[in-house]
């Protein structure tokens, strides 16, 4: 994302985000801030609860666009 911060926070499992030069492993309990425009690629292996927060009208998939992109401003 260009202009905004991403955050997740791992309420259960382990995350693994893939970043240009390395991995970030998030566990139950921690953080990770991916700074913007920072391409990254969250990937869990196993079932992960998480909460992902962002500016409001941030496509989940960037600029990537595709199927995958789901709709802003719905509550799930």
């Amino acid at each position: 994302h260009e202009s905004t911060d991403e955050t997740f926070i791992v309420l259960e499992g382990t995350l693994r985000i893939d970043l240009d030069d390395t991995s970030i492993h998030i566990n139950a309990g921690e953080m990770y801030v991916v700074p913007a425009n920072v391409a990254h690629k969250p990937y869990a292996e196993n079932e992960v609860k998480l909460l992902l927060i962002e500016p409001c009208g941030v496509a989940n998939t960037g600029d990537q666009g595709g199927e995958r992109t789901a709709p802003n401003d719905i509550w799930i």
